[in-house]
């Protein structure tokens, strides 16, 4: 398990710059996640579509410049999507989330188990749990999911947080949420599975390693996917990362890891799947982790589980 790396925040007044994140309460009543539980039957989790972020309003400016200079594309990806086989730690911190949206759809995103202080956050995508205007319903994780399988069991939310940018207007740079969930069988999340560090305002361009369960073709949602390579900076008409990534719907919100070994399965997290462009279909494109991400992040790791 690594230590959470948080950006430092010298005096009381940065403390107030901080932006106040947006949060819901979730099932925070046993008798609501029991019904929570009930409700997410193999056959319901099997049938849930993918949720994707909205286009980004970069879209309708239209592809980048034919002119764009050279220098500025991105880099080919070292691994672009496939099947993790390494086991470790991210085989057990990454998993599938599923809810219900506004519209009543079952649909699902990824997510990632982090050290914090109450041993209970996962960090996601901003889409993943508020959309259209409305948080979703019926939130849980599924670390380590495998083939429809439930390892470590299911988790339910207790509280759902996200940047007040993305709650007041979807603003796509800052696609960031995260969940608390309550203990399961007397243990919290990272007492059952671990958690990845995490870590705010790191220099950009990083070599990363992305994480998610898409489930659009070619891919189904069964299992663990990744992509490697060098992270660019998307010269569109975002602040986000980008990097070449062929993961599809249902990889939102997973994670991407920083000083990530192979032989431990343990990162940094640094940013999560957001979108795609339609013209770059191998391009992922993930929120820079800034101060709101950590505000996001804080609020969550201070929460009470229950």
């Amino acid at each position: 398990m690594l230590t959470v790396t948080l950006a430092p925040i010298g005096t009381a007044d940065a403390q107030a710059l901080r932006p106040k994140p947006a949060q819901r309460a979730a099932a925070d009543t046993a008798a609501e996640r029991r019904q929570v539980l009930t409700y997410w039957t193999e056959s319901r989790m099997e049938s849930a579509q993918p949720l994707n972020a909205p286009a980004p309003k970069a879209e309708t400016a239209g592809e980048p410049e034919r002119g764009a200079p050279f220098a500025r594309e991105p880099q080919a990806a070292r691994t672009p999507g496939e099947a993790w086989t390494g086991g470790g730690a991210v085989a057990r911190t990454t998993g599938r989330i599923f809810f219900t949206t506004q519209a009543g759809r079952n649909s699902s995103c990824s997510g990632t188990a982090v050290t914090s202080a109450n041993k209970s956050v996962v960090l996601t995508a901003g889409h993943c749990v508020k959309m259209s205007g409305a948080f979703h319903t019926n939130w849980v994780f599924v670390p380590g999911y495998d083939r429809g399988s439930r390892p470590f069991g299911t988790w339910a939310a207790t509280r759902l947080l996200t940047t007040p940018q993305w709650n007041a207007r979807e603003d796509i740079n800052f696609d960031v949420a995260a969940a608390v969930v309550a203990p399961l069988d007397g243990r919290t999340l990272v007492d059952a599975v671990g958690g990845q560090g995490v870590a705010f305002n790191q220099p950009r361009r990083r070599q990363m390693y992305a994480f998610g369960y898409p489930a659009l073709a070619p891919y189904d949602g069964s299992k663990l996917i990744y992509c490697s390579g060098r992270a660019f900076d998307d010269f569109v008409g975002t602040d986000d990362l980008g990097l070449t990534c062929n993961m599809t719907g249902g990889s939102s919100g997973g994670p991407w890891l920083l000083n990530f070994a192979e032989q431990t399965g343990l990162g940094t997290l640094n940013s999560v799947n957001s979108f795609k462009y339609s013209f770059a279909p191998n391009w992922m494109l993930g929120p820079y982790f800034g101060n709101e991400a950590q505000a996001v992040y804080q609020s969550a790791q201070t929460a009470s589980a229950l």
